[in-house]
């Protein structure tokens, strides 16, 4: 079973994949071509790589899903996904593109978090090459329509 954990920006994401990592599971660290934030941590966070690279790894069929958000790429690899980890963080527009063969075996769970909590979140965070109203945006977009997924949490203190 593989869990893939999704909500807009600020929504808690990252504070349940530690939690969830503390029980055990194995966290399959994204790829992205967009800027590390203060305190990220290569491998840990993300793995930041180039758009070249980004590229290359898709020409040569390296990812099982990715997309691209705000200008920048993140992506999952197939032997991240297949056979190494079971805990990931997607957005819906990822969560698509998991084949109905491996969605059976994946829970989804849907962090929506309101506006407002997610707002203060972000006020207290650097966000190089990025504003608030941007990540709202496009989170709004990302998010409209969404129903693929199987929890649901609206509770700002889980």
């Amino acid at each position: 079973m593989r869990l893939v954990l999704c909500g807009k920006a600020a929504s808690g994401k990252d504070h349940l994949r530690r939690r969830l990592q503390d029980k055990g599971f194995k966290y399959g660290v994204s790829y992205t071509t967009r800027p590390p934030r203060p305190g990220e941590e290569e491998g840990r966070d993300y793995f930041f790589i180039t758009e070249e690279r980004f590229d290359s790894m898709r020409r040569d069929g390296l990812w099982y899903e990715w997309v691209e958000f705000n200008g920048w790429y993140y992506g999952t690899t197939i032997e991240q996904f297949k056979e190494t980890c079971n805990l990931f963080i997607m957005t819906p527009i990822g969560i698509s593109g998991i084949k109905p063969e491996d969605r059976q075996s994946t829970t989804v769970i849907w962090l929506d978090i309101d506006r407002e909590t997610r707002v203060e979140r972000l006020r207290g965070r650097d966000m190089p090459g990025d504003s608030m109203g941007r990540r709202l945006d496009a989170d709004e977009r990302d998010f409209a329509g969404f129903t693929d997924f199987d929890v649901r949490i609206t509770n700002t203190d889980f």
